[in-house]
């Protein structure tokens, strides 16, 4: 499974980096802010909104801590989408947020 840490992600949206990214914490975590763009697709919806998804797209899967986004990421990984799980998830973000 491929990782990247928040900071990475940070420094490539500062950089003007156009990433794909999916929050799969349920809505009303979400709520409480979300990195910038990002798409929120719960975990628990995720395999009948995969659809919504490309295969020929890269994308950061987010969460809280890094769990969730780990399972999210070996599920699409299993199908065969291109995706990285951002470790640490949102406590470990520290840019800013929607």
């Amino acid at each position: 499974m491929k990782e990247i840490t928040a900071k990475e992600v940070e420094q490539l949206l500062q950089n003007g980096n156009s990433l794909n990214i999916i929050d799969v914490r349920e809505v009303e975590e979400v709520a409480s802010g979300k990195i910038p763009g990002a798409v929120n697709i719960p975990l628990g919806l995720l395999e009948f909104r995969m659809n919504e998804l490309s295969k020929e797209k890269e994308y950061i899967i987010v969460c809280r801590s890094g769990g969730r986004s780990a399972r999210a990421t070996q599920f699409l990984e299993s199908y065969g989408y291109n995706v990285t799980n951002m470790t640490g998830g949102m406590l470990a973000w520290e840019g800013p947020v929607e």
